[in-house]
């Protein structure tokens, strides 16, 4: 099942507390479930809080399931 970024990102704006990811079907993500993929363990923003956890929630949903992760705001941990 492919995920739309907008109406994801949406999707938490919208709650304005914790937030919530939901697909296109409007079936909530547990972000605890998501895959963390290789790139993400070894990036400097994972296990950050906030802005960046959401965004890199974010974008390993709307990958899931595709073959090669890619993430634009990957930095290597120092």
């Amino acid at each position: 099942m492919a995920t739309n970024l907008l109406s994801i990102r949406r999707s938490i704006l919208m709650n304005g507390s914790a937030p919530k990811y939901f697909d296109d079907d409007g079936t909530e993500i547990n972000p605890d479930l998501i895959p963390k993929p290789d790139l993400c363990i070894i990036c400097k923003k994972d296990g950050q809080s906030g802005e960046e956890d959401i965004l890199c929630n974010l974008t390993r949903a709307d990958q899931q399931g595709q073959g090669e992760f890619r993430c634009d705001a990957y930095e290597p941990k120092e």
